[in-house]
Formats: structure tokens, C-alpha cells, sequence
């Protein structure tokens, strides 16, 4: 079962700012190996490796996408872990001049059905700590919101009372029920319309739009409506190859898992290459589809995994003991394909621990 890999691409990071496109990734959290990091567990973070991380992708020219569902948002990562995520990140970004936005959500209140007054306040509780951190800020989905509202008005109402609130443009998000079943129905009947309304009823509060439903075809019919200057940023983890080269900008766990790839096909990008921004991330897209397979809300396990064997981390474990929620044989599909792919930065050091999981697995 022991297995040889490829050698790394020889990707260069950017000598200057990346300009063809907007491009973040979401990235994950790292735990503290020797910590409690079980199921229900309060989060207990190894904020050395967690903030190194940031840096990496920075280092991309990328920016970070911080505190959103790639970090475990309602998944393991709990409200107070999260606000030291945001300020801790903040101040990184801060220091190295690097691009971040946050997610600002309603996840902090323990009741699971609260009123649209109070999913109101609990959206500028959230958007307070970011903004006091000197963030940007991601209007995440909230599972409150999606169990309160009965009607389009009720979202539109909820957003336009946050929206309000918000000192600088932020960018909504749009999260399909393949990522998360609570928020089935999101925006209610004629969805798309509901969100046209919001984006231009306050226009000058959004930036942008982050459109995770999987369809490809869904989020093009809505980026060709968007009002001018309002940014479409692909979360399309299955067809973002295609959706970035038609013009959508990308806010997307899989560019934590290949942010080399990623920087290298935009850099491509920017000189005019297409077919060498194909080249490069087009193999990347079967790698993420696997990353994302269904259930696809366990696709941070991945995400975890490739951070492990390309050395960001020191174990391959998560918070709420989610390092557990992808099979042996997943994740050797994984190991293919990110080889196939050149996404394996250190393949000495992903072979020996991939074949050292392996033995440890009786293989």
C-alpha cells in the first residue's frame, strides 16, 4: 500500500498584487493536538499553526476568508473561539497588509428559534466584534433566520436592518442546503429575486455576493443581474474553474486546500493566459469535488487533511473531533488526486505520513 509521489509544481508567488480577479480562500482551523477537542468540546486552538496558515495563503497574494463555515461555524467552532479567531486575524492581516473579511452570523445564541427582532440584534452583536477588529465582514446564512422568516419581506427585512448598521459594504452569502439542511428554502420562494431586492435596496452596503448552491447555471443568471460595482464571488466548489474564467470573482474552502494552484491559474490570469489558467486549475476541480462530496458538509475533513500532508499542521485532527467524519478510502482518493493535481507542496512529507496513517490503520 506504500505509495510514491510526483514532485511539487514549481509554482512562484506573486510579485505583485493579483488583479484579474478577487480571490479568497476560507480557511480552517487547527487544534491543539494534545487538547480536548472532542465532540461538544469547547474549541481548544493551536493559534501558532491557525495563524501560519493565514499566511501561507497570504503569501499567495490570496486573501483569507476567516471565521465562516470552513472554520467550523456551527460544526465545532464556538462562539468565543470564534471571536478570538476574528480579532487574532484581524490584527495578523493587519501586519502583512493582507486582505481578510469574517463571518458575521447569529450562531452565538443558544436558542434554536428566536423571533426576526432577535435575529436582528444577534446579527449586530456578530457584526460588531468584527467590525470593532478592523475586519471585513461576510453576512453569513443563519439557521435562525431560515426558521423565523415565513415570507421574502422577512428577509428582506432582516437584512436591510443590518445592512444599515454596517459602517463599511459587506458581502452577503448564499448557502445552499447541500452544505448546511437547515437552511433549506433560503430567501424563500423566487429566491434569486429576493436577493436582487436586497442587493438593490442597499446597494451602497454591499460589495458582493458569495453564491454556494452547486449550480453553476444559478449563479451566472445571478451574477448577470447583480448591479454594477456589486461583486459575484464564486463558492461553487464543484465548477469554479469555468464560473472565475466567465468573470465571477471567488470566495472558496477548495482555494484553502490549493492556494499555490490557485494564485499560479490567476497569476496566468492576469497576463492574458487562459489555456496556462486552465492547465493549472482545471485538474484542481476533481480534487475539490471529492473534497466536497456528499455529505458535503464534512468536506473540512479534507480541507484538514490536505493541510496535514502538506506540513501547516502538526496532526491530522479538528476541532469536534470532525477529523473522523471522512472514510480511509476517501481520503485515499484524496492522496490521488491532489497528486494528480500538484497539490501536494512537500510529497516526501505527504507520502511518509499518508503511509504512516495507513500502517497505523493496519495497511
Amino acid at each position: 500500500m506504500r505509495i510514491d509521489l510526483r514532485e511539487a509544481p514549481a509554482f512562484a508567488k506573486p510579485a505583485a498584487p493579483l488583479t484579474s480577479r478577487v480571490a479568497y480562500a476560507a480557511a480552517h482551523v487547527v487544534p491543539r493536538t494534545l487538547a480536548e477537542n472532542v465532540p461538544g468540546a469547547p474549541a481548544d486552538i493551536d493559534w501558532d499553526a491557525t495563524l501560519a496558515f493565514r499566511h501561507h495563503v497570504w503569501s499567495w497574494g490570496l486573501g483569507v476568508a476567516d471565521a465562516m463555515d470552513t472554520a467550523q461555524r456551527n460544526m465545532g467552532l464556538d462562539w468565543a473561539a470564534c471571536t478570538e479567531l476574528i480579532r487574532r486575524s484581524a490584527a495578523e492581516a493587519a501586519s502583512v497588509g493582507g486582505a481578510l473579511v469574517v463571518g458575521v452570523n447569529t450562531d452565538h445564541v443558544a436558542e434554536p428559534s428566536i423571533s426576526l427582532d432577535a435575529v436582528i440584534t444577534a446579527y449586530l452583536e456578530q457584526l460588531e466584534v468584527a467590525e470593532d477588529a478592523g475586519a471585513g465582514v461576510v453576512l453569513m446564512a443563519s439557521r435562525h433566520l431560515a426558521r423565523a422568516a415565513t415570507t421574502a419581506a422577512d428577509y428582506e427585512r432582516v437584512y436591510s436592518a443590518v445592512l444599515s448598521r454596517a459602517g463599511s459594504p459587506v458581502v452577503l452569502h448564499w448557502l445552499g442546503e447541500a452544505f448546511d439542511a437547515n437552511l433549506a428554502g433560503y430567501f424563500g420562494p423566487g429566491a434569486a429575486d429576493t436577493v436582487i431586492r436586497i442587493i438593490e435596496s442597499n446597494v451602497a452596503k454591499v460589495s458582493g455576493i458569495k453564491m454556494s448552491l452547486l449550480d453553476a447555471d444559478a449563479e451566472i443568471a445571478l451574477r448577470e443581474r447583480l448591479p454594477e460595482g456589486v461583486r459575484m464571488f464564486t463558492g461553487d466548489d464543484f465548477n469554479f474553474v469555468g464560473l472565475i474564467e466567465s468573470g465571477s470573482d471567488a470566495l472558496l474552502g477548495a482555494f484553502a486546500a490549493v492556494a499555490p494552484n490557485a494564485s499560479a491559474a490567476i497569476q496566468r490570469l492576469d497576463a492574458g493566459d487562459v489555456d496556462g489558467y486552465r492547465a493549472i486549475l482545471a485538474p484542481t476541480e476533481a480534487l475539490s469535488r471529492q473534497v466536497f462530496a456528499a455529505p458535503t458538509q464534512f468536506y473540512k475533513t479534507g480541507v484538514a487533511f490536505l493541510s496535514w500532508l502538506n506540513g501547516h499542521q502538526p496532526s491530522f485532527t479538528m476541532v469536534g473531533g470532525l477529523h473522523s467524519a471522512r472514510s480511509l478510502p476517501h481520503l485515499a482518493e484524496i492522496v490521488r488526486l491532489a497528486d494528480a493535481a500538484g497539490a501536494l507542496e512537500l510529497p516526501d512529507l505527504a507520502a511518509q505520513r499518508w503511509n504512516d496513517l495507513l500502517k497505523v490503520n493496519g495497511l
